[in-house]
């Protein structure tokens, strides 16, 4: 039974006093930030009059950002500690108001800088040294000059923007609000009611008929609501080719690569490039039939090839496995990691309503915090590796960058957990004491590049597949979107797996098509980690891996991997990733043939 949050011993939350420490200092950062706006406003039309003028924006506007974030993340944390709290519920109102405030406040200063002409600010920035800080971001701010619209334009954008979310809200409510998703027998015949957040436990059920039951019942929900859920897609898909047409993109996608200095032919390229190893998921999932004994189903392909480990695992022995896990990182990546622990940045454990799931939120000039829900299984020590590698991303980052360039881009945003989640699976491998176990800890990882790679690139194809057809007039219905998803299915699993019917109404389910191509981040990000993972496991120099969490948002996405020894566009880095892949895999049909053997 879950706990009250006052019931959870302090030592297993974390402490947010190093962001805001009391109601009177949040109170007071609110009217700081007020004045900074009201400051900022006043400048209108007068922020390039002179480099004293633009330097007292940007410092200003700095400022302003680091203020406005420190807030917003904070009672964002508040809140999701206990979302019944009414202080939290209180602090998040406030903080989401004044950020939308702000927003269309200031929306004038890029197209008031833009309009100055790129020659003017740098001769500012000659004439000034003060402003060198700014010169890449300046250099960023100029790329979008065929993007940003007038002011007047601007303002009416920005104010329509939570209008323009409604399709996403819809959804949200149909799939988290509204769900109804019956009820299923679970391994003890019992009856059970099936959520969004039971769901995938009973996808791994060893009970083969649970597996089933739960899949046709989610789907079955879906389907009834396909129409509904079929309008709202499209109608995601209509906003933002509107927003991507106003700002004069020649499409949805290029938009969404354009803040990483990408283009359409990379975006295009790396699904042609997974494609050529789609016979190593087939590969993996007849080996996975040859384990279970049977052909697999889509409800299949989650469960365990052997039982899990049941005992449980204290927090404490989470932790002392995930810095062991992580020694590859060397002596002063752990030293760092230790103040995770000593200065309270994590919350461990579950209570009362508290947000689910684990995540980490990080302000500029404040601890980086981690969210998890530790039950003392597993998976919650990869879980913790995870999060700590993005806190220790957002620490590097900050503690090395100003705060203009701290944020690192959300392409770069899952390498360093991943980097984290995949030592821990080969230290686990290489203490495991049985062949059963062994076996357990290389599914992981065999699991982790499927569900990440190719299946996060099939949605990536998809989203692409059904963006180009809107943008070429063809109509979309319910039949083009169900039948182009189950073709992918088809193609990214190959004939070693029964294609249920039932699978063409996932995409439906996918909250992540409501953020037009953002999944293929995923799949880039395990690849580029994969290929860090193997330099560091072959004594390459991890102050390499260092540089790449130090850099922020400081260069290009692409610039900064390539302190890492990282080129996510070279065939050379993924073949690099999916020689592991291969290498783990040729170990596990070593395992399961000594198994057999062993039974015969």
């Amino acid at each position: 039974m879950e706990k009250n949050r006052c019931d959870i011993d302090n030592k297993y939350k974390w402490d947010l006093t190093s962001m805001i420490k009391d109601d009177t200092e949040y109170q007071k950062i609110v009217s700081e930030i007020k004045l900074l706006g009201d400051k900022i406003k006043r400048m209108q039309n007068h922020l390039v009059d002179s480099s004293e003028n633009l330097y007292c924006y940007l410092e200003n506007s700095k400022l302003l950002d680091e203020k406005i974030t420190c807030l917003y993340i904070y009672s964002n944390l508040y809140f999701y500690q206990d979302m019944t709290d009414k202080e939290g519920l209180k602090y998040k109102n406030i903080a989401e108001k004044l950020n939308d405030e702000l927003a269309i406040k200031l929306s004038f200063t890029a197209t008031e800088i833009m309009n100055a002409g790129i020659e003017k600010i740098k001769e500012f920035i000659s004439s000034d040294k003060r402003l060198e800080e700014y010169s890449f971001y300046f250099e960023k701010l100029f790329r979008y000059k065929d993007h940003i619209l007038t002011d007047s334009e601007e303002k009416i954008l920005a104010a329509s923007q939570e209008a323009l979310g409604t399709c996403e809200d819809a959804f949200s409510d149909l799939d988290n609000t509204d769900i109804d998703l019956g009820f299923i027998k679970d391994e003890d015949n019992k009856k059970v009611k099936l959520t969004n957040y039971n769901y995938i436990n009973y996808l791994n059920s060893n009970d083969r008929k649970v597996r089933k039951d739960a899949f046709k019942n989610m789907y079955n929900y879906f389907e009834k609501h396909i129409n509904t859920l079929s309008t709202l897609y499209l109608g995601c898909i209509k906003e933002n080719k509107f927003i991507s047409s106003i700002r004069n993109y020649t499409s949805t996608l290029e938009q969404s690569l354009y803040s990483d200095c990408l283009d359409e032919e990379f975006y295009n390229n790396f699904i042609a490039e997974i494609h050529k190893y789609l016979d190593l998921n087939y590969k993996y999932m007849n080996l996975r039939n040859k384990a279970l004994g049977y052909k697999s189903h889509m409800y299949d392909v989650y469960v365990d090839l052997v039982n899990k480990k049941t005992e449980k695992i204290s927090y404490e022995e989470a932790v002392k496995h995930v810095k062991n896990a992580l020694i590859p990182l060397g002596n002063k990546y752990l030293k760092d990691l230790d103040h995770a622990f000593s200065d309270k940045w994590i919350d461990a454990m579950p209570n009362k309503y508290k947000r689910s799931g684990a995540y980490q939120w990080g302000a500029y000039g404040t601890n980086p915090y981690v969210s998890l829900n530790f039950i003392g299984n597993i998976d919650d020590v990869s879980t913790m590796s995870h999060e700590l590698g993005h806190a220790m991303h957002t620490y590097y980052s900050n503690t090395n960058q100003t705060s203009t360039y701290a944020n690192y881009s959300i392409f770069l945003a899952e390498i360093a957990s991943t980097v984290n989640e995949v030592l821990v699976d080969e230290y686990f491998y290489k203490n495991a004491k049985t062949d059963d176990e062994k076996i357990l800890y290389l599914q992981n990882f065999l699991d982790k590049v499927r569900t990440t790679i190719f299946r996060q690139t099939m949605f990536a194809e998809f989203e692409s597949i059904m963006h180009k057809k809107y943008s070429e007039n063809e109509v979309i219905t319910r039949e083009l979107l169900c039948n182009t998803y189950y073709d992918l299915n088809k193609l990214y699993f190959g004939k070693n797996v029964v294609i249920d019917k039932e699978i063409q109404y996932e995409w439906a389910r996918i909250p992540h098509f409501y953020t037009p191509f953002y999944v293929y981040k995923y799949a880039t990000g395990l690849i580029s980690a994969l290929s860090i993972v193997s330099d560091i496991l072959n004594g390459e120099d991890i102050n390499n891996y260092l540089e790449f969490l130090k850099s922020g948002s400081s260069d290009y996405p692409l610039n900064i991997l390539k302190k890492a020894n990282v080129d996510v566009t070279s065939s050379k880095t993924i073949n690099k990733a999916f020689k592991l892949f291969e290498d783990k895999l040729q170990l596990l049909e070593e395992l399961i043939e000594k198994k057999e053997k062993n039974h015969e």
